[in-house]
């Protein structure tokens, strides 16, 4: 988020045969005590930075949310929030959503990224919404992951953000964050979500979510940046190296290099 707002989980289409349970996943490891304190050293720093980080896309309902946060998808909330208005005019809800030709609403939404894509799953969606919950948002992961264009991340937004339920939507923000901070070596959005679900307090993660997207962009950027400098980076990241290099002192072999993770995409 940082001075523009960051990005909220991005979503796209998915088979029914590939969507994730909406079952709560267990952690793949149980946290030392020395991990957990860190946990909640960074949960304390990042509640002083952010006690009340407001949602930075633009909206009055969670329909509205809904479609916010399908919209941006590989690309960024401030890009979001300039087409919206337009597109909420004419289309509030899932009726009026509904009864738009999908080139209408793609050239709302033209300006954004996968235009043409997210034009077709907004119609397609919305008018599931009529067909299936009378036009109203589900507030289940189950029922809003059947949803065309609605994935985990998504779903678990909305979830949090629209309905108060403790989600942890993960992007690849947090998931570079959380290894950068030695919170999770998770090799997935997935993994890493069960990891800090593990560390932090379930009435803590609706607000951390926010929380560590704001930190990312202001001061915890993928590139260029200054550990040294950061607030949390400065001790945890350098921690977190330490103990990875005592580990492989002690098994006697080499560290293995760190792979890029790739854009991660629902």
């Amino acid at each position: 988020m940082g001075k523009d707002a960051a990005t909220i989980p991005a979503v796209a289409q998915a088979t029914p045969s590939k969507r994730l349970k909406p079952a709560a996943m267990t952690a793949h490891f149980e946290p030392a005590a020395e991990l957990l304190s860190k946990a909640q050293r960074i949960l304390q720093q990042l509640n002083e930075l952010y006690p009340k980080p407001p949602i930075p896309l633009i909206h009055e309902t969670s329909f509205q949310l809904l479609v916010a946060v399908m919209l941006s998808a590989q690309t960024t909330d401030k890009k979001v929030n300039e087409v919206t208005p337009a597109l909420f005019a004419v289309a509030p809800d899932a009726a009026a959503m509904a009864g738009l030709e999908v080139s209408a609403i793609q050239t709302i939404i033209q300006p954004i990224g996968l235009a043409p894509t997210k034009a077709k799953n907004l119609s397609h969606m919305s008018k599931l919404l009529l067909e299936r919950h009378e036009g109203q948002v589900p507030s289940s992961f189950e029922e809003l992951e059947q949803l065309p264009g609605v994935g985990h991340k998504t779903a678990s937004v909305v979830m949090a953000q629209a309905f108060g339920h403790d989600a942890f939507p993960v992007d690849t923000h947090i998931h570079r964050l959380a290894a950068r901070w030695g919170l999770s070596s998770g090799k997935s959005v997935e993994q890493t979500e069960a990891d800090l679900k593990a560390l932090m307090p379930p009435e803590t993660w609706r607000t951390l979510h926010l929380q560590i997207i704001y930190f990312g962009r202001e001061h915890c950027p993928a590139k260029q940046h200054d550990s040294s400098s950061c607030p949390i980076c400065s001790w945890a990241a350098a921690a977190a190296a330490s103990s990875s290099t005592a580990a492989v002192k002690a098994n006697g072999s080499k560290a293995p290099k760190r792979k890029r993770h790739a854009a991660i995409t629902e």
